[in-house]
């Protein structure tokens, strides 16, 4: 049973990296919007923010940018899903003897490597031109800094995989996960600071975005400056990771049933 299950993910693991490293466009793509969006709003606003500590604003949103590149590249995993579904593949691996669990840990397994990768990238080029200095990383930094990519891509990932279990067509997913991505993003707390100052309705929710604990954590790793204690963000973003990954099995198992 466990070798069923190691062999399944295994093999869906590698499928999605392999579909991943032939789309040169999406590599592209999946690197060069984050850049944009810290130009733009990191040297843009960057004159219109002052932080305490010492911070940059254009540093203290690089976390953000990191986060923007784990939610994005997370939960368009999806859209495997939807071509795997209309062409045939899901189909099969449905009702082959494998592990339905494995199948949805193969599926996160896959899109969370790909999506702590591309974040990878981000943060050396960050460091290469100076956003983040070297003095943020430390022995500590860097690993509590790699589990909150972890459960932050498990995290979007399972969303995504959820969202594709229910719809069945491009266009509604990308409408959904369009109108999800943004209000995640906006109210991490990755491009401006939710503090007590900021409107109850915005804290309300910004409270209940995973995303924000993640951001937050990250920041705290390698700036000090996080809002949380680290370990409170970490322990959070660990019971979400569980929850949504346990929902997205039982949405792909809801799905074998039909």
């Amino acid at each position: 049973m466990m070798a069923n299950l190691v062999d399944t993910i295994y093999a869906l693991w590698l499928r999605e990296i392999k579909r991943y490293l032939k789309s040169k466009s999406r590599i592209v793509g999946s690197g060069g919007q984050p850049l944009i969006w810290l130009a733009l709003f990191g040297v843009g606003f960057g004159s219109l923010f002052k932080l305490t500590g010492g911070v940059s604003y254009i540093t203290f949103m690089a976390p953000g940018i990191m986060g923007m590149t784990l939610l994005f590249t997370s939960v368009y995993a999806g859209i495997s899903v939807i071509w795997d579904r209309q062409f045939g593949f899901l189909k099969e691996i449905l009702v082959a003897p494998v592990s339905r669990v494995g199948i949805v840990l193969g599926k996160i397994a896959g899109s969370s490597t790909i999506a702590v990768l591309n974040t990878l990238v981000i943060l050396v080029i960050m460091v290469v031109f100076g956003v983040l200095p070297l003095s943020s990383f430390s022995v500590f930094s860097l690993p509590v800094l790699l589990v909150f990519m972890v459960l932050i891509s498990f995290v979007f990932v399972s969303i995504g995989l959820l969202v594709a279990a229910i719809i069945n067509n491009m266009e509604s997913y990308g409408l959904i996960v369009n109108f999800l991505n943004m209000p995640l993003f906006f109210l991490s707390g990755a491009v401006f600071p939710i503090t007590s100052s900021t409107p109850l309705w915005m804290q309300a929710i910004s409270a209940i975005d995973p995303l924000r604990y993640g951001v937050d954590g990250m920041r705290g790793a390698l700036l000090g400056i996080g809002g949380n204690p680290i370990y409170l963000d970490m322990a959070i973003m660990l019971v979400v990771a569980v929850a949504f990954i346990l929902v997205a099995d039982w949405a792909f198992k809801r799905m074998q049933a039909k």
